[in-house]
């Protein structure tokens, strides 16, 4: 390879598997590097360049996105922030809070009338128009109760996602998304949701007055960035530090089928943070 002032170093621990490289010109594909390691594990990225240095985390085979709607308000919901933070590293966890709790005295801090409108499309397409927290959907399609660890463990024996996204480096700040073709026919909206990695909050009024709350994976925003179909699949480049900006840790790609224009089952998904 051309343009490397010297040779790659690898480091392997557990299931985490270490590059390192300098060069000032490359074309890195990540998801070579992924496959490595066991499935679900994390790939761990530095580029040193004439830039300033990125470093990513990449997961790129996950077997279940796990989307938790949450409240700071709600009674229940700090077990089930607890147990998302408890989900295994195979799993791609995501936490949105939801404001129809702010009503009893708290709001909360991180919630979004977005989060309130995914969540009552979920049931919707599910066929209820009942909604409550916690509550997990389980890629795109099983909804279940967010406080209970075993149902969660459960809920996720056998879990599968079949499409598999590769990520690739283009540049020290620009990544490849490939999400590649398939016999069967079908189509899925490719979504971009962005999060913060950890955080903790004193709540001062309301049901949980008094509470630190920790929270994990909390959802900042989610929005379309293209389209993927079984005939051609999608390519899409993206730009890290714009996308994730200063308040950011990260962010999910998820491929989801359309229900009726409701969310519908998810196909695949891939997370990077930094």
């Amino acid at each position: 390879m051309t343009g490397f002032q010297h040779n790659p170093h690898y480091e392997l621990s557990g299931c985490v598997t270490a590059l390192f490289l300098q060069t000032k010109a490359m074309r890195i594909p990540i998801s070579k590097f992924v496959r490595l390691a066991a499935r679900g594990c994390v790939a761990a990225m530095s580029l040193s360049t004439a830039s300033p240095v990125l470093s990513l985390e990449i997961r790129d085979r996950p077997r279940a996105v796990v989307e938790l709607f949450t409240s700071q308000g709600c009674p229940p919901c700090p077990s089930a922030d607890r147990n998302l933070s408890r989900i295994s590293a195979d799993v791609i966890a995501l936490s949105y809070h939801v404001n129809y709790w702010d009503y009893t005295g708290w709001t909360d801090t991180f919630a979004s009338t977005d989060n309130n409108e995914l969540q009552r499309a979920y049931a919707k397409a599910a066929g209820t128009r009942r909604i409550y927290t916690p509550q997990m959907i389980i890629n795109g399609e099983r909804g279940i109760a967010g406080s209970d660890f075993e149902d969660i463990l459960s809920s996720l024996e056998g879990a599968d996602l079949e499409l598999p996204l590769d990520i690739e480096a283009e540049s020290a700040d620009v990544v490849i998304v490939r999400v590649g073709a398939r016999s069967d026919p079908g189509e899925g909206v490719i979504w971009l949701v962005t999060f913060r990695a950890s955080a903790q909050v004193d709540i001062e009024s309301g049901d949980n007055v008094g509470q630190r709350l920790s929270y994990s994976q909390i959802v900042t925003s989610r929005r379309p960035i293209g389209m993927w179909d079984s005939t051609g699949g999608a390519e899409i480049r993206i730009p890290v530090p714009e996308t994730l900006g200063a308040d950011n840790d990260g962010f999910a790609l998820i491929v989801q089928e359309k229900d009726n224009g409701m969310p519908g089952r998810i196909l695949g998904a891939a997370a990077i943070t930094r």
